[in-house]
């Protein structure tokens, strides 16, 4: 039997829909809407489609959106200081980096500059730390979006085993972090696997709950997967004109329980946490 396909497109609007309401009710009594300010450096056609994306989504949730572009050529100390002067904008609440950046910029220099109160992508130590304390002020968007998948599909997270593959710090490293930490979609037995794993197809092969997130298209194959584990793929990659992810949706889905396509499942979340975020950095404000 064919496994139950995750519609994230699906969750995403339902969460997009109640952030709206929530958003509205927030600017009624405060008086205050919302604003998150996108910085692009460069030209990347992926990293355009993206923040048109994430401005879409906060116009139709009821969030100021505001595009910074910069040229390619913009050196690390224009951009730290368009950081700084967004930082100190008491109208501006989340601020996203889009990543890649050019060679010329140093990535942590740059997230490390964004104030915690507005890191909305949850990338500044301060914030990473609080989140593996347990006492989070912003949640990882994807990593959260996976969670509420989970939740969605009715998946028992709670003592299950969690085999997370990829330990980068955008998701596979908070990843594992939020599935160990008590909670809902949380209390999981986690473990990390990476590109020094020793026999990784039998470690995939314990998982009820598999998340790929390696950059590696079609990496995960039917062999991997537990019959009936829930897989959750958030690897994009482009082949040829065709987006896959990091796992053989085809074979996997006929092996897996639940499963999330490429495109339509994880992403769609990442957008949807970025907005509850930016929500929250309003409030704290």
């Amino acid at each position: 039997m064919s496994a139950q396909i995750i519609d994230g497109k699906a969750v995403a609007a339902e969460i997009r829909e109640q952030i709206g309401r929530d958003v509205a009710e927030f600017s009624a009594q405060s008086g205050v809407t919302p604003h998150l300010a996108a910085i692009l450096v460069g030209d990347d056609p992926a990293s355009a489609v993206y923040v048109r994306n994430k401005q879409r989504a906060c116009e139709n949730a009821g969030i100021l959106s505001t595009l910074h572009r910069l040229p390619p050529e913009t050196t690390q100390a224009d951009l730290l200081d368009l950081i700084a002067t967004l930082n100190a904008d008491g109208d501006v609440h989340g601020i996203l980096v889009q990543l890649p950046l050019p060679s010329q910029i140093d990535e942590q220099t740059v997230l490390d500059a964004v104030t915690p109160l507005k890191d909305v992508d949850c990338f500044h130590a301060e914030n990473v730390g609080l989140m593996v304390q347990g006492r989070p002020r912003f949640l990882p968007c994807t990593p959260h979006g996976v969670q509420q998948l989970l939740i969605a599909a009715g998946t028992q997270v709670a003592g299950a085993h969690a085999v997370v593959l990829g330990r980068s710090e955008i998701v596979g490293k908070p990843m594992g972090m939020m599935l160990v930490q008590r909670g809902a979609a949380a209390d999981a037995t986690v473990t990390i696997c990476h590109s020094r794993t020793k026999n990784l197809a039998e470690i995939t092969r314990q998982a009820d709950i598999l998340i790929a997130a390696i950059g590696k298209a079609n990496f995960v194959t039917a062999d991997m997967v537990k019959p009936g584990a829930v897989v959750i793929d958030v690897g994009i990659n482009r082949v040829d004109d065709k987006l896959v992810g990091d796992v053989d949706f085809e074979a996997v889905k006929e092996v897996a329980s639940a499963i999330t396509p490429v495109p339509g499942g994880v992403g769609p979340m990442t957008i949807a946490m970025l907005l509850r975020n930016t929500l929250t950095a309003a409030q704290l404000r």
